[in-house]
């Protein structure tokens, strides 16, 4: 279901999130986050998330209205030229297509084990703030097939504005479980026997060529500055390292990821 209207009042109170999008941490406390782009937006209408609003130029109208109509809430619509938009939001956009959707309820780590098929493959983030590396992060868990994101307590959410943008939508498709003590949620992954690795630049024991990653298992991610904490590390099976030359002391926590996952993927595919 939806309604139309035509943007006349910039203090309409529905315009409110677009107005303050760089208020990131705000939204996240009233539960909202701001979709940014036409795939992105396209991507959060076709799934089951609530939407409370889109706003568009309209000339996207007719383009969106197959999946806005059939859906279950009442979304408004909020129709405007570009100019008008960027006024609204307060900088240049490219398209002009954005929607507001609502956080979904944190994925519960018993049903996520009892439902994920085997093996197993998780990934954890220990202090990992930068939204775009969260986003870069998710959309690499989503394209080598991670079955759950664990967030630990120091971490920012995967449903800040600019991590929802990085990740291109795809945190629309990875359960993501909060924890209140990710040490403590590791420590029960490895009493089920799912092999938790820590991925740590600064050890000189373990490469990421040498560690099993085919069974059930989780890799843990540290913060952009800081890494893992000791006590996430000493709550994990192993800590292994990305082997790397030419003085480089590690690298960027989204690419990173990309070379463990892809590892785990290759690992699991070969047969």
């Amino acid at each position: 279901m939806m309604t139309t209207q035509a943007i006349g009042n910039l203090d309409h109170p529905a315009l409110a999130p677009y107005k303050t999008m760089k208020a990131q941490h705000d939204h996240h406390q009233q539960g909202i986050f701001v979709a940014e782009g036409e795939k992105i937006v396209r991507r959060l209408l076709e799934t089951n998330f609530t939407v409370k609003s889109v706003l568009l130029p309209e000339k996207w109208l007719e383009s969106f209205r197959p999946l806005i109509e059939p859906r279950p809430e009442m979304v408004e619509v909020f129709i405007a030229e570009k100019e008008v938009l960027e006024r609204l939001i307060g900088f240049s956009m490219y398209q002009g297509v954005l929607a507001v959707g609502v956080i979904p309820a944190p994925a519960r780590l018993e049903e996520i084990l009892e439902t994920a098929p085997k093996p197993r493959f998780f990934v954890a983030v220990d202090g990992l703030n930068n939204s775009e590396n969260m986003g870069v992060l998710v959309r690499n868990c989503t394209a080598f097939g991670v079955q759950a994101l664990i967030q630990g307590e120091t971490s920012s959410s995967p449903y800040m504005r600019r991590a929802v943008r990085s990740s291109m939508g795809t945190i629309f498709r990875l359960p993501v479980v909060e924890t209140v003590c990710l040490a403590h949620t590791l420590r029960a992954l490895r009493d089920l026997g799912i092999h938790t690795v820590a991925a740590h630049p600064h050890t000189d024991k373990r490469y990421l060529s040498q560690a099993r990653l085919d069974g059930d298992c989780c890799i843990v991610f540290g913060s952009e500055g800081y890494g893992l904490s000791p006590e996430v590390i000493a709550s994990c099976d192993e800590a292994v390292a990305i082997p790397m030359a030419n003085n480089v002391d590690s690298l960027n926590v989204g690419s990173a990821s990309a070379v463990f996952c892809y590892e785990a993927a290759r690992q699991r595919n070969r047969a």
